[in-house]
């Protein structure tokens, strides 16, 4: 029986390097830290394309593009990169959007 990688493996390596960008943030909120520094994720993404690469059966029951996901990574606002591809808009624009006009909404 061979190695396979499933979501809830990536989802848990990803958390990991996640928290471990978190922790070298000096920002307030869990937000901000979140979005300050991603050089664990960056870090998860170039060992998971080249692992993809070396053995790609470990990827098998996976449809993720790594590449995509490295290149927002390294832009200078991920989350306004991934707010871009999905609604068209930067985060704060999607966020503004959301807010209620009036009581009735």
């Amino acid at each position: 029986m061979s190695f396979k990688y499933d979501k809830d493996n990536l989802f848990k390596e990803f958390d990991v390097a996640k928290q471990k960008d978190i922790a070298l943030s000096k920002l307030d909120t869990l937000e901000d830290k979140e979005n300050d520094f991603y050089t664990n994720r960056v870090q998860f993404l170039k060992d998971h394309i080249k692992l993809k690469k070396t053995n790609p059966s470990y990827y098998s029951e996976l449809d993720i593009n790594f590449d995509s996901l490295l290149n927002a990574y390294l832009t200078t606002s991920p989350r306004d990169t991934f707010y871009q591809q999905v609604f068209g808009m930067s985060y704060a624009e999607k966020r503004a959007e959301s807010v209620p006009q009036s009581v009735n909404d």
